[in-house]
């Protein structure tokens, strides 16, 4: 590691133990993509894409991204699970193009004898036997000590015969798991300091679960005690509680220890949202870094300092990571946190407007409303007893949705004293409304709306076909680069909640108040929406 001796290597296994999340499957194209995104954006060292022998999706996935490595110059950085198995898993991996297995070994006594039936012996030979086979087909090798937490804990003398036996070996490197996620940052530092002082010269690689929740805080005692890797997952995903989140150790090492990695943090956000699409496993809205809450503050004292000092930033930094700092509103709200909104919308308010305004926020807030930054020009207008013509509305529309004709929808729009209509078709009924509603504002009133980023609907649980339906869908700012606006509407129809939640994005870029500073107008045409699920036909 000379010249490199405070840098700590990242394998990223998101695709191959983060599949073993309860049920998530990849395509081979995701795969790729995702490969492609952790190698080249997120520059994380390596990624492990698959176990061997599994399938003819996993075998067409590797060959993929293999391909795809070996063009890119990146071939051994591309990881295989591999085992033990008379030569089949290496035959494999080379009829798939790759250069490196990861030998899954096991790494206590009691998991060599009880799933194993073998004794330690006859296990160490088997090893060997398969990584000489390995080198001989010029595949490189990692070894993997499964269950080496419990091991190190139980009978050290078997780990050391089995180090003892890989060191004589031709390996890259000796990846230490804690397999059942059953140490203590304590712990882990004291035995991962026993195998660097016992093994000085090998390249040990921490490979951490979260069942305790300390993933994080272990993985940073094995730094401190000599390791010169570590293995993350994307948003955490693993076996039972998950891996070691990428999110999160990053920014970790490099803040608190004297270490750092490769990984470029402002693509961290990017590629755990893109997860979260491919497996339909949510990130929880408070995950450090990637969640959707975690640079709001919601305390109007938080926004009162930070105005007049930024005293409630920490190295955390948002734009760090390519994300903003907000500013919640409700009944916690202050004056100050109704001065970064505005002043984040470019509206102007007297003192008495804004006192007038901050205590509608609260009365909202109390009654469990959500106030976000999009519904303030809506309530400013109301406030303020502004004409109905200040703000744009959806006064009228059709959708029409048969099982054996494409989706159409009619869409009429008030804006400025001016009506204007459209029609539209699509691949769903909110893709057709979009439509249509996109041509309305273009043709009418020169203004083109931004590109739809989520879509997402909520129902409470146990509710029947007349409950109340949430829809939350989230913009992209045509104002902000990396910014976006987050838009809810609720109704017992679907499709008029989303129409709702429109509506108030179309308020949101064009501002209702006329003492606002802004006048919006986009240049961005994106992507059609994604059609909602839950379409009822005509409303």
């Amino acid at each position: 590691m000379a010249g490199d001796a405070k840098i700590i290597s990242v394998m990223d296994t998101t695709l191959r133990d983060g599949e073993q999340t309860p049920n998530i499957s990849y395509t081979p194209s995701e795969k790729l993509q995702l490969a492609r995104i952790l190698l080249t954006e997120v520059n994380v060292d390596r990624i492990e894409i698959a176990s061997t022998r599994v399938s003819e999706g996993e075998r067409d996935a590797a060959r993929q991204i293999t391909s795809w490595a070996k063009k890119n110059d990146c071939l051994e950085r591309i990881e295989m699970l591999g085992f033990c198995d008379g030569g089949k898993s290496i035959d494999w991996l080379v009829g798939v193009g790759g250069k490196v297995i990861n030998l899954l070994t096991k790494g206590s006594e009691s998991h060599c004898v009880g799933q194993l039936r073998m004794k330690p012996e006859a296990h160490r030979q088997k090893v060997e036997a398969t990584i000489r086979y390995a080198r001989r087909r010029r595949i490189k090798v990692n070894v993997y000590l499964e269950d080496w937490s419990n091991g190190v804990r139980e009978n050290f003398d078997y780990v050391a015969s089995m180090m003892q036996t890989l060191c004589t070996l031709p390996i890259e490197r000796v990846l230490l798991p804690d397999t059942l996620g059953v140490l203590s940052p304590h712990e882990t530092e004291r035995y991962i300091g026993l195998m660097v002082t016992a093994w000085p010269d090998v390249h040990f690689e921490f490979h951490s679960h979260n069942d305790y929740g300390l993933s994080t805080a272990n993985c940073l005692a094995a730094v401190r005690a000599g390791v010169r890797g570590v293995h993350t997952s994307v948003n955490g995903l693993g076996e039972r509680a998950g891996n070691t989140r990428l999110a999160q150790i990053v920014p970790a090492i490099k803040d608190l220890t004297d270490y750092h990695t490769r990984v470029n943090e402002k693509y961290l956000v990017e590629v755990s949202e893109l997860v979260q699409v491919f497996t339909g496993k949510e990130i929880p809205a408070n995950a450090p870094i990637v969640g959707s809450d975690v640079f709001t503050q919601t305390a109007g004292v938080h926004a009162d300092g930070d105005m007049k000092g930024n005293l409630y930033a920490s190295r955390l930094l948002p734009d760090r990571f390519r994300r903003k700092r907000r500013y919640a509103l409700g009944k916690l709200s202050g004056k100050a946190s109704v001065d970064h909104n505005l002043k984040r919308l470019g509206i102007e308010l007297t003192p008495a407007e804004k006192k007038l305004l901050l205590q509608r926020i609260i009365e909202l807030g109390d009654k469990k409303h959500t106030v976000g930054p999009q519904d303030l020009p809506l309530i400013i207008s109301d406030l303020l007893k502004m004409p109905e013509e200040s703000r744009i509305r959806v006064e009228h529309y059709e959708v029409n949705v048969g099982s054996d004709e494409l989706p159409r929808a009619q869409v009429t729009v008030a804006f400025r004293g001016k009506t204007a209509k459209a029609e539209g078709n699509g691949d769903g009924g909110y893709d057709a409304f979009m439509n249509a509603l996109r041509k309305a504002m273009q043709e009418a009133y020169g203004l083109e709306l931004p590109r739809l980023l989520d879509f997402r609907v909520r129902i409470a649980p146990g509710g029947r076909t007349t409950a109340l339906v949430e829809t939350l869908i989230r913009w992209e700012n045509p104002d902000e680069e990396d910014d976006v606006i987050t838009t809810t509407g609720v109704d017992s129809d679907q499709m008029a909640a989303a129409v709702i939640a429109t509506e108030k994005m179309l308020n949101a870029i064009v501002p209702a108040s006329p003492k606002s500073k802004r006048s919006r107008k986009t240049n961005k045409q994106g992507p059609k929406p994604r059609a909602s699920k839950k379409d009822k036909g005509s409303s």
